[in-house]
């Protein structure tokens, strides 16, 4: 099987380096932020048993509340949406299909439609329209074998988010051609405006949305995804779950109830959209001081930044470098198939991004003598 660069090297990587500017969330919260001392007890009394295979029923709730006429029957619990991704291509296609992939894109899905024995077809996100989607070549690119439209909005690296033009044409396409859309929206939430972005679920009817709580929401570490969907879709992704983590934990569960709650799922979605717009200005600044170095569209959520840089070097050794003489560790545009770029995760603590961000220009500048 292909192997997944962009996770192959955080995984390797992450943790020895000084300065992680990998991450592509925010800094994540502490039990003793997110929970009341008095939840902090309930959860130790809690019984660590296998939990509902599909998710409990109440967080299953939570979930369905964010989408419009859903259920908890239209909503399984994943271990993360990585695992939600891999579950719906194994529901949804058969060998010989082809999936038209927004590209850049978290390439999960590019290797697991290969694995599947179908095409994965890019459809591009333009640079020189500030990201946004190429619409006429899409339509261009649906055939008879076309099963699925995937995309990813708010999108991962760029932080582009479609708008509603933009959404009622993809759905349109995917209507006249009677194809799923798949949308991967785990960055819904961590709009830079604070207005949230509409799912694809309000928009066309043969859809299935990934979720989760490790992007928008910091919770990486509890790996609780979903996928939402209709219910005869769910159902039979619930099969292929019993073949693969069966269920997520039971503390894991508890927690996530109580950060979807609306008492608390406000305050969550506040505090990282506030550190994302304080990290993007001191990025801009940055960024601002570097010359003609970077090139540079901001963007419209998520928790990263990807920009184009001037000097002739490939992605990978520039990353390589960074981190094997400086400890600084970036993406390189490899991971994306678009070299000569690089993404640097701004979600993180502002005094931690700037170190990083100021001993990675430094080590360029006396390097490339610039």
């Amino acid at each position: 099987m292909r192997t997944f660069e962009l996770e192959r090297i955080q995984s390797l990587y992450e943790n020895t380096v000084d300065y992680n500017l990998t991450e592509s969330g925010f800094h994540p919260f502490s039990l003793a932020e997110l929970l009341t001392p008095d939840q902090l007890q309930e959860m130790q009394q809690l019984t660590l048993g296998y939990g509902q295979t599909n998710g409990a029923i109440p967080l299953r709730d939570q979930i369905s509340n964010l989408y419009k006429q859903y259920n908890a029957d239209n909503i399984l619990v994943t271990n993360g949406s990585s695992e939600a991704n891999f579950i719906a291509m194994s529901t949804l296609l058969n060998k010989g299909d082809e999936v038209i992939i927004m590209c850049p894109n978290y390439m999960q899905l590019w290797g697991i439609v290969e694995e599947m024995g179908c095409t994965p077809i890019a459809f591009n996100l333009r640079s020189e329209d500030k990201w946004a989607p190429d619409l006429k070549a899409l339509e261009g690119l649906i055939s008879d074998k076309t099963r699925m439209i995937a995309v990813c909005n708010p999108n991962n690296p760029t932080g582009y988010v479609l708008n509603k033009a933009e959404m009622d044409a993809i759905a349109s396409m995917a209507k006249a051609a009677d194809v799923w859309i798949y949308s991967d929206e785990v960055y819904r939430g961590a709009e830079l405006d604070y207005k949230e972005s509409t799912s694809f679920q309000h928009v066309y009817d043969k859809v299935v949305v990934s979720g989760g709580l490790s992007k928008a929401y910091a919770l990486p570490g509890i790996r609780i995804g979903w996928l939402a969907g209709p219910e005869e879709v769910i159902y039979n992704a619930w099969s292929y779950h019993d073949y693969t983590s069966i269920s997520t934990g039971t503390i894991s569960q508890y927690v996530a109830e109580i950060a979807l709650s609306p008492q608390v799922r406000p305050g969550i979605l506040k505090r990282n959209r506030d550190m994302l717009n304080q990290n993007l200005v001191t990025l801009k600044q940055w960024i601002s001081q570097q010359g003609d170095l970077f090139e540079f569209i901001p963007p419209k959520a998520g928790g990263m930044a990807f920009m184009k840089y001037n000097i002739d070097i490939n992605s990978t050794k520039l990353s390589t470098w960074l981190r094997e003489q400086e400890s600084v560790f970036i993406v390189p545009g490899d991971c994306y198939g678009m070299d000569g770029y690089i993404r640097i995760g701004i979600g993180e603590r502002s005094e931690y991004l700037i170190e990083g961000l100021t001993k990675m220009s430094m080590a360029i500048k006396e390097k490339f003598n610039l």
